[in-house]
């Protein structure tokens, strides 16, 4: 059944689009793809790739999406089970395109929104962020303090995506010097077998 609600509803929404095209009127879409790297400014680049393992950890799929399912699964293995309307409310505090499911960006607004405080204290969300995030019990409290001296010290930098970026590029160079090396090697090996 929730299957041809849901179909339902996409086919409604497709509907009344229509009408508005036909009726001549301008339809402003309800978001548009920006860059996570840029929108999400609070957070570096190495957080972000870490939220996105995390998101494909859970992807199931591999459709970039989180679905209900997915979703259950999710809060199931981090010891936080949530009711099935428990879910619908978690995924609908974030859900901007009104999909019933949540994409990497809207992952990321999770975050966002717990680091704000903007997240219902007894909502699965706000569980899903502590969840995932630093936990004092396990690092310390000097953990926890290094970790939060860290975070003031890359909101402090005004240009901090260009150092990240460099490390990748340097990394991605050394890479590539190091395979180039191993090939001109297995080469000459492989010479010695070709006399």
């Amino acid at each position: 059944m929730a299957a041809t609600e849901e179909l339902s509803g996409i086919l409604m929404r497709r509907q009344a689009i229509n009408d508005k095209l036909e009726e001549g009127l301008d339809i402003k879409p309800k978001y548009k793809f920006v860059n996570v790297f840029t929108e999400f400014h609070e957070f570096s680049r190495k957080e972000i790739k870490q939220y996105e393992q995390t998101f494909n950890k859970f992807d199931e799929g591999r459709d970039g999406y989180l679905d209900l399912n997915e979703v259950k699964r999710m809060m199931e293995r981090l010891g936080a089970p949530q009711t099935h309307l428990g879910l619908k409310a978690m995924i609908s505090e974030v859900d901007e395109d009104c999909d019933n499911r949540i994409s990497f960006r809207e992952f990321l607004l999770i975050y966002r929104k717990a680091r704000a405080g903007e997240l219902e204290s007894d909502s699965g969300l706000e569980a899903f962020a502590r969840l995932t995030e630093i936990n004092v019990d396990q690092v310390g409290v000097n953990g926890a303090k290094n970790f939060f001296e860290a975070k003031i010290e890359e909101l402090a930098k005004t240009n901090k995506f260009h150092d990240e970026i460099i490390q990748e590029q340097e990394e991605k160079r050394r890479e590539a010097e190091e395979k180039a090396v191993r090939k001109q090697r297995f080469k000459e090996k492989s010479a010695i077998f070709q006399h």
